[in-house]
């Protein structure tokens, strides 16, 4: 028998403390994307290997999104957004006519990821601008009379 001493909850606070959490639910979801994608390609994701040792795994991730969408505050268009882009590796751009649509449901979803990713310890950073700072205001010609 070994006489090691086992890891203990002060070595998990520790070890928490040196992860660097990321600044927005946008870079954890591209970070995640980027971990799939080299599992589903073969490569075996090992904690704290990496060159930023993070506050989570890329299945931490997953497991929020799966609750959003459990509790219907994702859609399925949302996460097929997340997924088509997150493997890009960038989000839509709203100044591309093609991308507007897709560009709406992923802020929607990166919105209602934030929170639950901030729980977590994942995301640390300013938070997201609020959605109705995104709409344009326009001005109706005053009634004349």
């Amino acid at each position: 028998m070994s006489s090691a001493p086992r890891p203990g909850p002060a070595s998990y606070r520790t070890q928490a403390q040196r992860s660097v959490p990321f600044a927005s639910a946008e870079e954890a979801w591209i970070w995640t994307m980027q971990a799939l994608v080299a599992r589903r390609d073969g490569a075996r994701i090992l904690a704290g290997q990496g060159l930023v040792s993070r506050p989570c795994e890329p299945d931490d991730v997953i497991k929020c999104l799966d609750r959003l969408y459990r509790q219907r505050r994702i859609e399925l268009a949302h996460a097929r957004i997340m997924r088509i882009w997150g493997e890009r590796g960038e989000a839509p751009d709203p100044r591309h006519l093609k991308e507007r649509g897709d560009w709406r449901l992923w802020r929607e979803a990166m919105s209602r990821l934030d929170w639950p990713l901030r729980v977590k310890g994942i995301v640390d950073g300013p938070g997201p601008a609020p959605l109705a700072a995104e709409a344009a205001i326009l001005a109706f010609p005053a009634q004349g009379g």
